[in-house]
């Protein structure tokens, strides 16, 4: 068992079946945005999902969570169908959507506010997140008084606060520089290997999934499908930099070939010449 993790899982296991999506089925300007998917997701696993802008990875996603109804096809999270908006979640959006009007401390507790959870015990597991992040000295401060780096780590101690079982994020990290997103994806790997809840990752970076998850489902151009399910073998906790890891190089490569081949990559034509 690698340093840092926990010793047993608190996720759920995700079964998704036969599940597409067309929007506006029932008119001629019809689009379809997924073919149908079979997935598997174990309790407790980080499984990261890829591919181009508006290959339905977002729309993957709200499924899950029950917030877009599905065209076919059942979803299942600990063997019980979704039929309508799952509460014990944590979902995280690349806009950090914190109040203005509230603190950082404020924003993570409106968790006690809206599901009538305990108030001394959430306000602890919150002092103890914003001290695993090193924000202790922004929990009185407003929004508009931080960093894009520090909202979106609130952000993310505002996600894993109530301790839900599953978490959705969607380009959670998309706003931020580079040198903030690696940080902030060592926190939320530092997060997750606590108490191993199931995660499902969306992004457009393949070095991000490949650097944080157990495993990666890479999605073809609209309409989506899964082009790949790689298992990515790893030793956790990984280290900040993970480019010059051979390892690390194969993976990365696997998928950006695949992107090639689906013309996602492409390389640019080269200028023509006049002959002198």
């Amino acid at each position: 068992m690698a340093k840092g993790e926990s010793s047993s899982l608190t996720g759920v296991p995700i079964q998704i079946r036969d599940v597409s999506k067309v929007f506006g089925e029932d008119s001629e300007n019809s689009f379809r945005a997924l073919q149908p998917i079979n997935v598997d997701i174990p309790a407790g696993q980080f499984i990261s999902v890829v591919g181009a802008s508006g290959c339905g990875k977002s729309t993957l996603m709200l499924m899950v969570a029950g917030l877009l109804e599905r065209s076919t096809g059942d979803i299942k999270i600990d063997s019980k169908s979704v039929t309508k908006p799952i509460t014990e979640v944590g979902i995280a959006f690349q806009d950090h959507l914190l109040l203005e009007f509230r603190t950082a401390f404020d924003n993570v507790m409106l968790h006690a506010d809206i599901r009538g959870l305990d108030r001394k015990e959430l306000a602890q597991r919150a002092r103890d997140l914003f001290a695993q992040l090193r924000l202790e000295h922004a929990m009185d401060k407003y929004p508009r008084q931080l960093s894009g780096g520090m909202r979106q780590r609130v952000s993310l101690i505002r996600t894993l606060v109530h301790e839900p079982s599953l978490i959705l994020m969607d380009e959670p990290f998309g706003a931020l520089d580079a040198l903030t997103r690696l940080q902030v994806r060592m926190d939320l790997e530092s997060l997750w290997l606590r108490r191993r809840p199931t995660v499902v990752f969306i992004t457009h970076s393949v070095e991000e999934a490949v650097g944080l998850s157990d495993r990666i489902l890479v999605m073809s151009p609209s309409p989506g499908e899964v082009v790949d399910d790689i298992e990515v073998h790893l030793p956790r906790p990984r280290p900040i930099v993970l480019g010059d890891a051979p390892e690390f190089a194969a993976y990365v490569d696997r998928i950006h070939r695949h992107f090639e081949r689906l013309g996602v990559l492409h390389g640019a034509p080269l200028p023509q010449t006049t002959a002198a």
